[in-house]
């Protein structure tokens, strides 16, 4: 992802008229100076978005630790007139950056008293101004939810889990998978949460004393369940709470000695590192390198060194040393053996994620589970999307660890209303995480005219709540149900929606399960076509994407991929601003860069078809350029979902099964469920930075019902960014780029949704 930041500063930086230097080989490039500071054009940060590292290198450089090697990168900055240094690293490169930034001065007056700058330099280069980019696959640093880099190697780390899965499946192997995270083990617990892992080792939360006992006698209670694997992830820096390493040869000859498994290792090392970056890294990259030039362009002699970041989907701007500073107090509090400590300081993101793993993974004995004599029903409706399987997952097994009887329900409302539905346990939704689609089966009927059948089944399986896993037709179904309640007392039990589709286009929630498996499928076939386009040169490719009415897919899409123009309905177009592409395109022909790539949404305008747009650039492009058309269709649908899914999927979906339990404490009266407010029927979704419960009722007068999306889309506001990118001349509305925020202050209650 990190080229994806240099690409978005680059742009952005030309895009406000400033001139913008790459300097190669990190610190060191800083230090030589010469040929490592180059000045940069827009085409010098083409074609570089889909590929893995960074194209401007990296390097660890002891000479910037010493303060003349500090005094001669300034000297290299002062001679090309650099004041404004954007930084893409870890809290190593940060911290030097920010210590260069309080020397300048001393080091400028340094320069002069040498002779090499005259007082007229000192003048006019008398401050510098810093900017900070996270990069690090550990997502070790405090302040952000997610670090640049950090959602492609979970990408990594999953395609891996899923291959060793089949194999250990068809050989029933225990496998010990040893990840990266030295200090931080954000990577082996998402993993572990994300593959249902039968057991993790973090730094930040050593296992208990007898750990070794607990550990075998899981597993081999899982193989008596007649599952036939177990993985454990390691993560490299794992210790016990004597402070003493757990390496994965020590767990791997433990579970051989004690129970004969055949037991196998694999460490992942630097694989994590590598490949294409992510749908999400590239979107976070983009919007952090826009946001950091931003940041520079605001910046004042007075203000501190900041670092851009995320949280949950905002721009935030954070003190560089506070950051800094908290990071570090993680890694004391674990020296110290403080581990509550350090895991509350990792953030709340962290925090869910480990409470969220603990809860799904180890079964209680059926002796220690309270008995609630409530049942729940679960189904999915809607288009089958990435991640409904997580959601149904986590859904039951926090149920039957609340104490309910969770009843599943296939084929939807239509399955419902023909009695398909049976009690499920926790046994049966193993190894469900990894897998497309819709197990339980899913379909877009909705239950008005079901009604009465419906409510018998509700009766006979004297079901006391309902869960609902899906789309847009989910929240409808919902809406009829609770409007059929004065009718059938059936109907009047807590119910609750989580948002499932790839077209994320559910009113209430910021984003959907399936949205990021299906932004992935996206850009991996966009960068395929690019890739087709650039050796054919001169070539146009229209690619048409799902979403319905809602244009987030093409959208988020075309800013993943580099594209050149998304069209979609929320934004109307008409012939002029086609012709303007067209002319764009013919005029990008010109340069070194030639081949070009427009998205289209399905249902962005009725006449300007996929077929009339094709037609429309093949005749004007004539003699510059050839186009060819794509339309993706329902590959968008399918896939093993991405990390993301699986984890947002798993953690909303676990946190509306409490709140199901917790309304049903609430509604039981006299030896009854009865539950007929308006607060009783939820949308759980995630809204800026938390996960909110909406009752559907208040969010019908956000939904345009007619084109099924929510009237207002947070998204929309990374249109002009994309154009940007695509060197247009747009205007980019700066009030909701991120303030200058404290760390400290980041609110502890609120559950954050970013993963």
């Amino acid at each position: 992802g990190m080229n994806a930041a240099v690409r978005a500063v680059v742009r952005m930086g030309i895009y406000v008229n400033a001139k913008v230097y790459f300097i190669y080989e990190g610190y060191q490039g800083m230090v030589d100076g010469g040929d490592n500071i180059v000045e940069v054009s827009w085409e010098s940060v083409s074609s570089i978005l889909q590929v893995g590292g960074t194209v401007i290198g990296s390097a660890r450089c002891k000479s910037f630790r010493t303060r003349e090697g500090r005094l001669q990168a300034a000297l290299n900055l002062v001679q090309r007139g650099i004041t404004n240094l954007c930084v893409i690293g870890g809290d190593g490169s940060l911290t030097g950056a920010n210590l260069f930034r309080e020397e300048w001065s001393g080091l400028l007056e340094e320069l002069a008293q040498k002779g090499k700058i005259d007082a007229e330099a000192v003048k006019k280069y008398a401050y510098l101004n810093i900017v900070g980019m996270v990069g690090s696959i550990d997502n070790d640093f405090c302040g952000t939810d997610m670090t640049i880099g950090t959602d492609s190697a979970l990408h990594r780390i999953i395609e891996v889990v899923d291959a060793i899965m089949t194999t250990a499946q068809s050989h029933q192997r225990t496998f010990v998978l040893e990840v990266m995270g030295r200090h931080c083990g954000y990577l082996a617990l998402v993993s572990a949460l994300a593959c249902g892992a039968d057991w993790v080792f973090i730094p930040e939360y050593p296992p208990e004393e007898g750990w070794e006992d607990s550990m075998c006698v899981k597993l081999s209670e899982n193989r008596a369940r007649k599952k036939r694997l177990n993985i454990i992830i390691v993560a490299e820096g794992a210790i016990d709470c004597h402070n003493k390493p757990i390496t994965s040869e020590k767990v791997k000859d433990l579970v051989v000695q004690r129970l004969g498994f055949d037991t196998r290792v694999t460490i992942l090392g630097h694989v994590q590192r590598g490949g294409t970056p992510s749908a999400f890294d590239r979107i976070l990259a983009s919007r952090m390198g826009v946001e950091a030039v931003l940041a520079l362009l605001e910046a004042t002699p007075d203000t501190p060194a900041c670092v851009v970041s995320l949280s949950g989907n905002q721009s935030v701007r954070l003190p560089l040393m506070e950051c800094v500073q908290m990071t570090q107090e993680v890694q004391k509090a674990m020296d110290e053996g403080r581990f509550l400590e350090a895991v509350r300081l990792r953030g709340r993101s962290f925090e869910n994620n480990l409470n969220t793993y603990k809860l799904l993974s180890h079964k209680k004995p059926d002796a220690e589970l309270p008995k609630t004599n409530f049942n729940v029903a679960v189904l999915n409706v809607g288009a089958p999307a990435a991640g409904m399987n997580a959601a149904v997952r986590a859904a039951v097994r926090v149920g039957l660890t609340e104490g309910h009887k969770i009843f599943a329900v296939i084929d939807g409302f239509e399955g419902f209303a023909r009695g398909k539905i049976k009690e499920i346990s926790w046994g049966d939704v193993g190894g469900w995480t990894g897998q497309g689609g819709s197990i339980l089966g899913t379909k877009r009927t909705l239950p008005a005219k079901y009604l009465e059948k419906i409510a018998d089944q509700m009766r006979t399986n004297n079901i006391n709540a309902l869960m609902v896993i899906g789309g847009f037709e989910a929240y409808l179904g919902l809406l009829e149900l609770s409007a059929a309640r004065e009718k059938y007392d059936e109907f009047c039990v807590p119910m609750v929606m989580v948002p499932a589709t790839v077209s994320n286009n559910v009113p209430g929630s910021d984003f959907s399960i399936g949205a990021d498996t299906a932004l992935n499928t996206i850009t991996d076939t966009c960068d395929r076509i690019k890739q087709s386009a650039s050796g054919t040169k001169r070539r146009v490719f229209i690619i048409e994407t799902m979403g319905g009415y809602c244009g987030y897919l093409a959208n988020m899409g075309a800013l993943a991929a580099g594209a050149d123009a998304a069209y979609i309905f929320e934004e109307q177009f008409d012939i002029r601003e086609l012709q303007a592409n067209v002319e764009h395109l013919t005029e990008k022909m010109k340069t070194s860069i030639q081949r070009g790539l427009v998205l289209r949404n399905e249902n962005c305008n009725e006449n300007y078809t996929t077929d009339f747009i094709y037609q429309l650039y093949s005749e004007e492009g004539k003699g510059v350029f050839d186009c060819r058309k794509n339309v993706l269709g329902h590959m968008q649908q399918g896939g093993a979902p991405s990390p993301f899914d699986r984890n947002f999927g798993t953690k909303i979906s676990a946190k509306a099964m409490q709140w199901i339990s917790k309304k049903l404490k609430e509604t039981y009266r006299k030896g009854k469920v009865f539950a007929n407010t308006d607060d009783s029927v939820c949308l759980l979704g995630m809204r800026r930075r938390n996960l909110v419960f909406q009752p559907v009722a208040e969010l019908k007068s956000e939904t345009d019902f007619v084109h099924r999306i929510p009237k207002e889309q947070w998204w929309l506001k990374l249109r002009p960014l994309m154009k940007i990118l695509a060197k247009y001349k747009t205007s980019y509305d700066v009030s909701d780029s991120g303030q200058l925020e404290h760390v400290a202050m980041l609110p502890k209650e609120a559950e954050s949704g970013a993963i």
